[in-house]
């Protein structure tokens, strides 16, 4: 029996080299996954997933690492991909659920939640920096694989931009924080509006920092979560509204559900 010839992709191919390599192997629908958020200490955990047509159709001007694009850029990118994908879900976590379970759980139950809602069956996955078991399909985790791979990229935008507009809903839900700026990541600001006012419903008692000024550090880190944090009432699960995938902007945030009925939205053509 021959042996199929060894794929090879260079390394100055572009942003598409690696898809349409795998075209040629006969993948047509590659997916690439990624998730925006784990750094953060306040706000959900969003992993996303997105099939990008083959040829020039899947090519998006201007499309790359979500963390490489300015604010304006990215929206514009994040249309297209919205636009032009086969397919794409976003999956949203709440912290009160990365508390429960832990970041790392999360973020690949997420990434598999995401690729298992797509419209379109991926036969391959790109996923970014590592893997997702539980697929059914060949895949590989790709080091900086938003840089790497455009259906890579494309998730990343739709993550970023999904939590970043959620960030800026929670800002006038609880505002002082400066969510809005920071997008609930460790800056200067932000630790010293934790230290003042306390932290808040979604902010994750599991990170030690929040978990310090909470007064619960010698807790173990998934029972640090107060049962009640302040909220006058509960928090209700919302629907999607135009302008977003899998996220209501002008609504209240979601409650905590189980990693095995997050909110996913399904989009494409």
């Amino acid at each position: 029996m021959l042996t199929p010839p060894r794929t090879v992709v260079r390394r100055d191919g572009g942003l598409y080299a690696l898809e349409r390599a795998l075209q040629r192997r006969g993948f047509r629908h590659v997916a690439g996954a990624d998730e925006a958020g784990r750094g953060a200490c306040a706000g959900p955990l969003v992993a996303a997933a997105a099939v990008l047509p083959e040829g020039r159709r899947g090519e998006i001007d201007g499309l790359a690492d979500s963390k490489l694009l300015t604010p304006a850029s990215r929206e514009r990118v994040y249309a297209e991909v919205v636009t032009r994908a086969l397919a794409y879900a976003v999956v949203v976590i709440p912290a009160a659920e990365v508390d429960l379970r832990g970041l790392h759980v999360c973020n690949l139950a997420a990434m598999r939640r995401a690729l298992a809602s797509l419209a379109t069956a991926p036969e391959y996955v790109l996923t970014d920096g590592f893997g997702v078991d539980g697929l059914d399909v060949p895949g590989l985790a790709v080091w900086k694989g938003d840089r790497v791979a455009a259906c890579v990229a494309a998730a990343s935008v739709l993550a970023k931009v999904t939590r970043d507009r959620i960030m800026v809903e929670l800002d006038t839900t609880f505002p002082g924080y400066g969510f809005a700026e920071h997008k609930g990541y460790i800056t200067a600001e932000h630790s010293a509006a934790l230290r003042e006012r306390g932290p808040c419903p979604e902010h994750r008692f599991s990170y030690v920092n929040v978990a310090t000024v909470s007064g619960r550090r010698g807790a173990p880190p998934r029972a640090r979560r107060p049962l009640v944090v302040g909220l006058d009432e509960p928090m209700e699960r919302s629907g999607a509204v135009e302008g977003t995938v899998g996220v209501a902007l002008g609504e209240r945030p979601w409650a905590a559900v189980s990693v095995g009925n997050d909110v996913a939205m399904e989009g494409g053509m």
